[in-house]
């Protein structure tokens, strides 16, 4: 006896799998609502690039599957072209047409010639990318330098005000990537994307936090002076851990106003040589762009006082279970797993392996900074600074 088969995705399947993939749900929990291999659901998303398809919808100018019902039974008693066109309201010429492409008077059927009109309907309007080679060398070659959609969408407006054909939308670009239906950018320029994905994840996908630590004395972040919470004024910075495998780290910095990154290469995570390295860090930057630092509860900065001492540096620690309140080094660290993955053995890099990845960074544009880089944002902080 062969092996029984699962029945198709219906119509009714296709619209419960998109309404939960719009809600967030996992893969697993999608099969499972739907008595289904999370293999299966995702080919299902991956033939659409993750983005949910759009129902199509028949134009008033086509004829409908009533008016076609119409003209069948019209042909079968013996009424003329005109006559029936008459009767549905439509030009001769158009039910002419109709009859003539789906057989003629004798095989005219109603059902086939619809079926027959949705499917040569399908006709995809080009996308921007595809239809202009100069543009789609331009996002393929910023691609590869590991500049994010939002970069390039960014970019090309700043360098080309004037020509919108240089122009594209951020969205666009993720498209041509994740649908590759499309034909516009090669499949493998998508591992050049900060999250490696294949295919877009939904926004209301949920996240993880952080588990919190025990730091003895910690200045909470309530603390901090309103000024660092604002942007006013330079040199007050986020910290945290990047983690490669289980026993490899680098320490992440970067500055709230500028978004100026620096990495510091760990030899190993107890708090005294953490405190030791990126106290060695800080003090080559000029004394007015380090004033205060902000740290998660993690207990490699059990040594803070140690730091403080060093550099005269003050240090904030946030609320357990509340990356968000260092949210710029967060987006920071997603940032860095487009070039150090999760698993990665991060002893394999040395310093200045780091400095160059922390130069790419800062020379490229942000959004956040109106498409400047962080690198310009902190020149001109230290041009201005007496």
């Amino acid at each position: 006896m062969g092996k029984q088969r699962r029945p198709r995705f219906t119509a009714e399947h296709q619209r419960e799998l998109w309404t939960r993939w719009e809600a967030g749900e996992s893969l697993s929990e999608i099969a499972r609502a739907l008595g289904r291999w999370p293999g299966s659901i995702r080919r299902q998303l991956l033939a659409h690039g993750g983005y949910v398809p759009v129902e199509r919808s028949r134009s008033a100018r086509s004829l409908s599957f009533a008016e076609r019902e119409d003209i069948s039974r019209g042909l079968a008693a013996g009424l003329s072209v005109r006559r029936i066109a008459a009767r549905l309201g439509r030009p001769p010429s158009t039910v002419s047409r109709e009859v003539g492409r789906n057989g003629g008077r004798a095989r005219y059927r109603a059902a086939r010639a619809d079926e027959r009109a949705w499917r040569t309907a399908r006709r995809p309007k080009a996308c921007k990318l595809a239809a202009n080679p100069a543009l789609r060398e331009l996002v393929a070659e910023k691609l590869r330098e590991n500049w994010s959609p939002e970069q390039i969408s960014g970019w090309l407006a700043r360098s080309f005000p004037g020509e919108q054909a240089l122009h594209v939308s951020t969205e666009t670009i993720y498209r041509s990537l994740f649908v590759q239906a499309r034909g516009a950018l090669r499949a493998e320029l998508s591992a050049h994307l900060r999250s490696g994905r294949t295919m877009r994840r939904h926004r209301n996908a949920a996240g993880k936090d952080q588990g919190p630590g025990h730091i003895i004395d910690a200045v909470s972040i309530s603390e901090r002076p309103a000024a660092v919470e604002d942007r006013a004024v330079p040199g007050h910075w986020e910290g945290d851990l990047l983690m490669g495998t289980i026993t490899t780290q680098i320490a992440t910095l970067v500055e709230r106003q500028t978004r100026y990154v620096m990495l510091v290469k760990l030899e190993r995570k107890d708090s005294a040589t953490v405190a030791e390295a990126l106290a060695m860090q800080v003090q080559t930057l000029p004394k007015q762009l380090m004033a205060s630092l902000t740290w998660d509860r993690g207990t490699e900065m059990a040594a803070h006082k140690r730091f403080t001492v060093a550099t005269d540096v003050a240090v904030y620690f946030c609320d357990p279970h509340s990356p968000w309140q260092r949210g710029t080094n967060e987006n920071t660290n997603g940032l860095l797993r487009q070039y150090f993955p999760k698993g990665t053995n991060l002893d394999a890099y040395d310093q200045a392996y780091l400095d160059a990845v922390a130069l790419q960074l800062n020379t490229r544009p942000r959004k956040t900074l109106a498409f400047e880089t962080p690198a310009d944002r902190l020149a001109a902080v230290v041009a201005s600074t007496p």
